[in-house]
């Protein structure tokens, strides 16, 4: 039988590179549960673009 967890999947997307102006994008995906964590993630994640740990905050 499947699970009825309260865990979804976010995308996450680098603040500083839109900023920066450059091509491409910083995105990472990653799972939150949904009762627990109600706001959005922000977290700080490695942005192999800018080559430095930046911000990541969650998206649609």
């Amino acid at each position: 039988m499947a699970k009825k967890g309260n865990r979804i999947q976010v995308i996450m997307e680098c603040t500083e590179h839109k900023e920066s102006g450059k091509p491409g994008t910083s995105r990472y995906v990653t799972t939150k549960n949904k009762k627990n964590t109600t706001e959005r993630l922000e977290l700080k994640k490695y942005n192999p673009i800018l080559k430095k740990v930046t911000v990541h905050k969650e998206i649609k």
